[in-house]
């Protein structure tokens, strides 16, 4: 017979799949904390870069695993669990930066943002993007609509693949190509107007 200690080494090397299996199938709480181990710190910090508040952006993080734990019946594995986190935590904290701004009547439109777009197309958007300095793109992304803030976190700091933002936006290719053309047009935008 296993004892606990290797029990517990041979949960943490379970793949996040068996784990959701485990958390569904048996009501495994110790499968779905380590599921909140692997990724509570990834869903913290996608929270405070939009909360700006450690205390709001914990508890928007407990809200997120709070939902994915109530929703976790309905992972298909289509996707990563990674990638249907991803989707979850977008969702809410898109939610949250749409409330904040009603409540602080500072939000910017997109047809607003869309006046200031960038009057010819530039094909090196994406270089411009990836040339900004550390500092000032933080200061950009401050700037952005949620929308297009989560779209270029998701592709430039996470590393998601057009796939896998189809998934978490459940569109098309090229509209994904399409948003993600945008947000770079619009961080450019917001880039030249803060520092030229």
């Amino acid at each position: 017979m296993n004892s606990p200690a290797t029990m517990a080494k041979q949960l943490k090397e379970l793949s996040d799949a068996k784990l959701v299996q485990l958390s569904i199938g048996n009501g495994d709480q110790k499968a779905f904390g380590l599921l909140y181990d692997r990724y509570g710190d990834r869903v913290f910090n996608k929270c405070i870069a939009f909360t700006k508040s450690e205390l709001d952006a914990e508890d928007l993080a407990h809200d997120i695993f709070l939902k994915v734990f109530l929703k976790l019946s309905t992972f298909n594995q289509k996707s990563s669990f990674y990638t249907w986190l991803y989707a979850i935590t977008y969702n809410t904290c898109v939610d949250y930066a749409r409330k904040q701004s009603n409540k602080n009547s500072q939000s910017i439109s997109f047809e607003e943002i869309d006046q200031k777009r960038i009057k010819a197309y530039h094909s090196n958007s994406e270089q411009h993007l990836l040339k900004m300095k550390v500092d000032q793109l933080k200061q950009v992304l401050t700037q952005l609509p949620p929308q297009d803030k989560m779209i270029l976190l998701m592709k430039y700091q996470e590393g998601l693949s057009i796939v896998e933002l189809q998934e978490v936006f459940n569109i098309g290719k090229s509209a994904v190509k399409m948003r993600l053309l945008r947000a770079r047009e619009r961080a450019v935008t917001v880039h030249k107007e803060l520092f030229n």
